[in-house]
């Protein structure tokens, strides 16, 4: 079991997206340089002064690497601090130390927050040296000595809360792009199946009439190659599609023109409004499935979440090269989906699709969900 767990450990990847350095770090590291001045000017019980203020500045400057460079930052610095230790075991001298050393708490987060496994464990052998040769160097007992530990090592078990937090949650995000690609990937089966079988039905009629109507059956050929580039034209505006299994539904999938029948079935409270403009008969259906699960998914949020909404305004309109999805309701203006997974199945689609997605609270009151997605019209408009 603990071979299993170290094994595991190894193989951890580095968490991804360690964010650089930000105002946050700049600011920290300019307040501990001016610290670690000022006890070096002021402190008269330094030991090692010019030590001492070299190592403390080192140190400071260093945070600014901490979540990048996290293995190298905590060789550095602790290494140092086991190098300086051994030395006062040694010489038998007086420890030194600022008050501004404190800062090392910080890396043993950085370490475990954002290191890989591998970095994670060489890191934790150097804290570990230098915590041991520390209190042997300034030993003045055990209660002080384990609150030491527990001070310097709760950083690192922070982190480690942090990083199962993350990983957790964007295991979750990636359940459900996966979830919502699948959706998508049976609606195009949908789609490409209704095109393959009218190919098929044409093809056989063509080959009935073939004999006796060589003209029909040139006409259905050239009806073959209008649905088989069409088809194609589906395929590949989802190239990107994937889907666990090969399964799919053969039901029709649900357009734009049941958005009306999806605002009935709300009911009366909160009332739903429905408002169509453009041309939308030769939607694509890709688009107008895309359209109908986002509505879908914004309706029944603002129906769960938007406290005392009375009404909930859906409006789609058509432009030359893109169609526009808005749906707004007059609720009070709180944060939606709180723990949930909604805005990001909905902005997955939309993205798949080549569009962009919006959804935030309106400055006046209630909340908003705006999607625009480049037009795609069906195979009888082209």
């Amino acid at each position: 079991m603990v071979r299993n767990a170290v094994r595991s450990l190894l193989a951890e990847p580095r968490a991804p997206d360690a964010p650089r350095r930000v105002w946050r770090d700049w600011v920290l590291v300019v307040g501990l340089l001016t610290a670690v001045v000022l006890e070096g000017v002021l402190r008269e019980d330094v030991v090692w002064r010019p030590v001492a203020v070299v190592v403390a500045g080192a140190t400071a400057c260093a945070l600014l690497w901490r979540r990048t460079r996290p293995l190298a930052v905590v060789a550095a610095v602790f290494g140092t601090l086991i190098v300086v230790n051994v030395v006062t075991l040694i010489s038998g001298n007086a420890t030194f130390g600022l008050y501004s050393m404190i800062c090392v708490v910080l890396l043993p987060y950085s370490l475990v927050r954002w290191a890989s496994g591998r970095e994670i464990l060489i890191g934790l052998v150097f804290v570990l040296v230098a915590l041991v040769l520390g209190i042997a160097s300034d030993f003045t007992g055990y209660g002080e000595a384990a609150a030491g530990s527990m001070f310097l090592l709760s950083p690192a078990t922070l982190g480690a809360a942090f990083r199962y937090r993350w990983t957790a949650r964007n295991r979750e995000l990636g359940q459900v792009r996966l979830r919502e690609r699948e959706l998508l990937a049976r609606e195009l089966h949908d789609t490409v199946a209704h095109h393959v079988s009218a190919i098929v039905i044409r093809a056989q009629a063509g080959r009935a009439v073939a004999a006796t109507r060589p003209d029909a059956a040139v006409d259905a050929l050239a009806i073959i190659e209008a649905e088989g580039t069409r088809t194609l034209a589906e395929m590949r505006a989802m190239v990107g599609v994937l889907r666990d299994d090969g399964t799919a539904a053969l039901a029709p999938q649900p357009g734009v023109a049941d958005l009306e029948r999806l605002a009935r079935s709300v009911g009366e409270r909160p009332r739903v409004e429905v408002e169509l403009s453009g041309d939308l008969d030769e939607l694509g259906p890709t688009v107008g499935a895309a359209i109908y699960r986002i509505a879908q998914e914004s309706i029944t949020n603002a129906v769960r979440h938007a406290r005392q909404a009375t009404r909930i305004d859906v409006r789609l309109t058509s432009y030359d090269d893109s169609v526009r999805l808005t749906v707004r309701d007059d609720g009070e203006a709180t944060s939606r989906n709180p723990g949930g997974y909604g805005l990001v199945g909905m902005t997955e689609r939309a993205t798949l699709l080549g569009g962009t997605l919006a959804a935030g609270p309106d400055p006046d009151r209630g909340w908003s969900v705006d999607v625009v997605l480049p037009l795609q019209r069906s195979a009888s408009g082209r």
